[in-house]
């Protein structure tokens, strides 16, 4: 190693210091994967552990990616300047349990790569999740300090095929899920709340309390109309029948609901972050004043 230079390493920022918030993240991001390793190893994911397994690995998969891709939006809303030091963390947490998704639909099918193959090949909604992981190995690969200075601003363009990529992801789930779509739609709900975010920032509007509110708002319909557009399509059950579901309030919330919920508290943020800065000018101002008072009694 080179005199002046400072190994980081996962759980360390650039000063080679530990972070708490990696730290945090990392135990975060390994607990599902620990989790399922216990169950598995001690039956408790019922008769066909396995599917079980796949379906789980697959969730946490499109989970982490659509955390990584909010990352940038709550920084901003927040004013989170430290969240930037996990997106990378994040989106490799999504790429392994893709990868684990992947490993686990092998290993179902006795390790026969013939068959696999065959299998993703003749059925569309594997081809789907199959380009999606392969777009996310890319990703992965290229996410290097030294892919990023290589690349040069080629790798944000490269990266902006993350959108896309939890698009096919989703669709993927979607597919899969088959007639019970909730978590599928309030994933696409989450997703379209962050990219609401986004689209807002690069219009140049400004992160107010109305602006996120309207975001969340219309994330939300845009969910109903995802469900029932879904419904519609892949079950032949009117789209009205979806609406009027997404009008009861009653317990559990259709993933309308939840949409709305995450996107009101999102948008009370910049509330919360200017009544902080409030204090924190008050409690100055009050540290200023003491301190020139014990300096004109010191002077006297």
């Amino acid at each position: 190693m080179l005199a002046g230079t400072v190994s980081v390493k996962p759980w360390t920022d650039r000063n080679g210091d530990i972070s708490v918030l990696k730290l945090v993240t990392i135990v975060a991001l390994c607990a599902p994967g620990a989790w399922l390793l216990w169950a598995l190893q001690f039956d408790q994911l019922g008769p066909r552990p396995i599917t079980a397994a796949i379906h789980e690995a697959g969730d946490w998969a499109i989970r982490f990616l659509l955390l990584s891709l909010a990352i940038t939006p709550l920084r901003r809303i927040g004013n989170w300047p430290r969240l930037v030091l996990i997106r990378r963390m994040v989106g490799l947490a999504a790429l392994f349990y893709g990868i684990a998704h992947l490993g686990l639909y092998v290993a179902d099918l006795k390790f026969d790569l013939p068959r696999v193959a065959s299998e993703i090949v003749s059925r569309i909604y594997l081809t789907i999740g199959f380009v999606a992981l392969m777009g996310l190995a890319v990703l992965g690969a290229t996410s290097t300090d030294r892919a990023v200075r290589r690349l040069g601003r080629n790798w944000g363009r490269l990266h902006k095929a993350s959108y896309g990529l939890a698009v096919l992801a989703l669709l993927h789930f979607f597919m899969q899920s088959k007639l019970d779509v909730t978590e599928a739609a309030l994933m696409s709900g989450l997703f379209l709340l962050a990219m609401g975010y986004r689209v807002a920032h690069w219009r140049g509007y400004a992160t107010s309390v109305s602006t996120l509110f309207a975001v969340a708002i219309i994330a939300s319909l845009a969910t109903v109309g995802v469900e029932a557009g879904w419904y519609a399509v892949a079950t032949g059950v009117k789209a009205e029948r979806v609406l009027l579901a997404n009008l009861d309030l009653a317990w559990p919330l259709r993933p309308a609901w939840w949409v709305l919920v995450v996107g009101t508290v999102i948008a009370l943020l910049p509330l919360v972050r200017r009544r902080r800065s409030r204090r924190t000018a008050t409690s100055r101002r009050v540290s200023a004043s003491q301190a020139g008072g014990a300096a004109v009694t010191e002077a006297s």
